[in-house]
Formats: C-alpha cells, sequence, structure tokens
C-alpha cells in the first residue's frame, strides 16, 4: 500500500513517500538504535560548538541541550517510541526533539550531515566497544593466573598433532593462553587508538563554509583530533573491520581453548572437571555432563568471523564517499561484538569455576613416551653423540619399550645398553616427568621456576 503522504523530515523534494517495501529495506531503526547515546552525545558537543562559533544563538543551543537529555531520559527509560517511517536513529532524535523544543530543533543539523553525524556515532561505539572487550580480555587473563599460579609445577602432557609429545606445566598451558589473550588485546588497545579521530564536521563529504570548529568537537567526544579528509572521514569504516579483525582472532584463540576444554573434560581425559554452573545434563542419559558452554563459544565465533567477511564485503566495491550500501554495517559488528563479549565472559567463568585432576594430568604425563627427546638430549650431553645419532638410539628404544608393552624408564639398564653400551644408570634421572619439566629452564620454558616468574610478570601487569 503507498503512502500519499510526504516525509515530512525529507522536505518537498518528493510528492509522495516509499511504499511499504522502500520503507522496509531503507529503515535501520530496527538496529540502530542502540547508538542513541552516542547520536545525543555527538549532537550535544555539535550544538556546544555551534553556540561557541556564534552559529547558534546561547538560547536555542539550551534548549537544544535540555531537549537532547530529556530524549535521552525517555529512551533509557525506555518510553521512546522508535518510529520506521523515520528511517534512523538519527530522525527519531530529531523528530522528538522537535515535538519538545520546537523550530530550534532543526537548527541542530546545520553545518553536519547524516553521513558524518552516522560515522561519529559508529566510531564512537565501536571505541566504547573495544574498552569493553580489553576489560573482558583482562578479566579472563586474571583467572587463567590463577589457575597457573595453583599448579605451576603439576605436570601433564604436551601435545602435538594431539599426540604425546613431551611433559609440560599445568602452569605453562595455562599462561600460553594469557600470552595470546595480551596479543589479542594488544590488537584492540591498537584499533582504538586508530580509530580515534573525529569525523564530526566532515558534512556530507566535502566540509562546511560554516566557521566550525573540529578540534572542540573531537575534544568534546574523547578524539585525539578531527579527521583530516572530509571524503575519507564520512566513507571509512576501517575502524569498525579492524575491530572485526581482531575479534576473529580475539575469538579464535577462545575456541581452541573451548575446543581443549571440550577434550580435557571427556571420560577418557578427565583431566579437568568442569562446574555444574557452565554445563548440562542429558535428556536421556543421566550420566551425561555436557561442556555446553564451551561447545557453543567454539560454534559462536563462526559468527564473528562472517561477521568480519560480511563487511570487507559490503565495503570492497564502494567508491568514495558514502553509499547506502554501508547502512549494512552495523548489524553484523553488533551481532560480532554481542557475541564476543559473552563468550568471554563465559570462558572466564568456566576458567575460574573449572578443577583440573592433578593425579590424572600426571598418569598421562608420563605416558605415550614422553620423555624420549630428555633421552636424546642426555645421550647429546653425556655421550656425545650427535643429535641425529642420539634420535636414532632413542627411537630404538622406544620401539623397545613398545614392543615390550612398557615405558621408557621401566626398562632396565641392560636392554638399554644392547641399543648403546655407553648408557649409564645416570640416564633414569632423566626419565622422569618431573626432572623433565624441571630441567626446561630456558627463558620461556615450562620449569615450574620459569613459568613461577612469568606469572609473577602478568600479576604486576594485570593489578
Amino acid at each position: 500500500m503507498t503512502k500519499t503522504t510526504t516525509n515530512a523530515m525529507w522536505g518537498g523534494r518528493f510528492a509522495a513517500g516509499p511504499d511499504a517495501i522502500m520503507e522496509a529495506i531503507n529503515a535501520s531503526i530496527g538496529f540502530d538504535k542502540r547508538l542513541a547515546r552516542q547520536d545525543i552525545d555527538g549532537s550535544r558537543a555539535h550544538a556546544a560548538m555551534l553556540a561557541a562559533t556564534g552559529i547558534l544563538s546561547d538560547s536555542d543551543v539550551a534548549a537544544i541541550r535540555k531537549g537532547l537529555l530529556t530524549v535521552l531520559s525517555e529512551i533509557d527509560e525506555g518510553r521512546f517510541e522508535f518510529s520506521t517511517a523515520l528511517e534512523d536513529i538519527h530522525m527519531n532524535v530529531e523528530a522528538r526533539l522537535k515535538e519538545i523544543i520546537g523550530d530550534p530543533a532543526g537548527r541542530l543539523h546545520t553545518a553536519r550531515s547524516r553521513n558524518d553525524q552516522v560515522a561519529t556515532d559508529f566510531r564512537l561505539w565501536v571505541r566504547e566497544q573495544c574498552d569493553a572487550t580489553m576489560a573482558g580480555i583482562d578479566a579472563l587473563m586474571r583467572a587463567l593466573v590463577a589457575q597457573a599460579e595453583a599448579g605451576a609445577d603439576w605436570v601433564m602432557p604436551g601435545f602435538t598433532h594431539l599426540q604425546t609429545a613431551q611433559p609440560v606445566t599445568w602452569g605453562h598451558h595455562m599462561m600460553a593462553y594469557v600470552e595470546m589473550l595480551a596479543r589479542d588485546r594488544g590488537r584492540f588497545g591498537d584499533a582504538r587508538a586508530r580509530m580515534n579521530e573525529s569525523p564530526l564536521g566532515a558534512a556530507a563529504l566535502a566540509g562546511t563554509s560554516f566557521p566550525i570548529d573540529r578540534h572542540m568537537t573531537a575534544a568534546a567526544l574523547g578524539f585525539e583530533r578531527p579527521m583530516a579528509n572530509s571524503l575519507d572521514a564520512v566513507s571509512d569504516r576501517d575502524f569498525a573491520l579492524e575491530y572485526l579483525a581482531a575479534a576473529s582472532i580475539c575469538a579464535m584463540h577462545l575456541s581452541r581453548f573451548a575446543e581443549e576444554l571440550v577434550i580435557w573434560s571427556s571420560a577418557q581425559f578427565r583431566f579437568v572437571r568442569l562446574s555444574d554452573r557452565f554445563t548440562t545434563g542429558s535428556s536421556i542419559m543421566p550420566q551425561k555432563k555436557n561442556p555446553d558452554a564451551a561447545e557453543l563459544i567454539r560454534a559462536k565465533i563462526g559468527r564473528i568471523f562472517g561477521a568480519n567477511v560480511a563487511l570487507l564485503m559490503v565495503m570492497k566495491g564502494l567508491p568514495l564517499a558514502y553509499s547506502k550500501d554501508m547502512q549494512e554495517d552495523k548489524e553484523q559488528v553488533f551481532d560480532a561484538a554481542d557475541n564476543l563479549m559473552l563468550a568471554l565472559a563465559a570462558m572466564e567463568g568456566m576458567v575460574r569455576d573449572m578443577t583440573a585432576n592433578r593425579p590424572a594430568l600426571e598418569a598421562a604425563a608420563g605416558s605415550g613416551f614422553s620423555t624420549a627427546t630428555d633421552l636424546a638430549d642426555w645421550l647429546v650431553r653425556v655421550l656425545g653423540l650427535a643429535f641425529r645419532e642420539a634420535h636414532h638410539v632413542t627411537g630404538s628404544l622406544v620401539a623397545m619399550a613398545e614392543g615390550l608393552g612398557v615405558d621408557l624408564p621401566e626398562l632396565s639398564l641392560e636392554q638399554m645398553q644392547t641399543v648403546h653400551p655407553g648408557i649409564t644408570s645416570d640416564v633414569f634421572a632423566v626419565l622422569g616427568v618431573h626432572n623433565s619439566v624441571a630441567s626446561r629452564m630456558s627463558y620461556g620454558g615450562t620449569a615450574p621456576a620459569q613459568v613461577r616468574a612469568q606469572i609473577a610478570r602478568w600479576k604486576e601487569l594485570l593489578a
């Protein structure tokens, strides 16, 4: 059904309003209402600048300021009626402002466009999301450090190809994720620093002939500076893409850890016990305790990756400056941000609540010939063998142990000497898993002393 009334916000350019289909495809208020506070903050800064530069009267700006605060309170209290006919958050706020204060509301849009307005609003929102994400990462890092400190010297198997490789410590494994998350935090911090420039005042694309002060509005909104090119200011969405790229890498790290928790909590591994708060039961199998939170983290990551690709696809073919395609920039960012924050919070909860099964970790640490590398190193260090020869001798001893159904420490000295006569009883000192991890004293190694040093460093950094 076609409307016959003119959209008052657009004035006299169009004789008739859009039909229902055009209204539906054109409207963004269903999702961009999340930008209400940022939109009002930007409008307040813009109005103050217009008064300071003499473009608007003090009385007009006082009315605008008071009216905007009224609109914000209505939104915060859930009393604001959003209208699809008014398309977006900017028009909804302006229309309500006019109802409250009358003519001065129409002067608020002097020297700006919806193009620089939405770019400012969205940039403010993503900047805040970077701050929230970094806080969420910090909380998860603290939880991991606490786990690492509790088990800095607990031995467990280290894996490559999900096959037992060498013994490591529980603390070392937890601290590996601390390092990953620290890089994630750095990426969000770097992205925040780069996006901290204000588009406001770029207007539609070419700037404005009004004597505005863009440095004033930038400072009022906490930006370092105004963006230096008006075309770039309204057409740039790098800040959102960079946020999504950082979110994707962080999400990938969460998914890797979630996968480990799924494996570790299984009856076959029994490395950890997840709390009841982050697990569920089965509708038919009463013995089950399913790691649903970890599985959902692992699955939700696809939405974040998808958002990154989706926005890249939106932006890849757009000429300067603004195109309506860019209305599709927000939904996927909102969804990715929501899911990343949920995943971080769920992972922090799981890590804080989970209990490591120290006996199961230690039993597994010594299985699978995990000290074979220690044996090879001993042959090099004590007997002076070339590493390739030591590798061959060790491989022969592993084959012997495997054939006998025992582990390396269970071979007798006589059996070992049939492979290499120079082996002495001193070799047994390096075949224990505790001796193995204690010997890995290189910087960043798994030795408990090294792990505790890293824990102390991160506790200070996260304090």
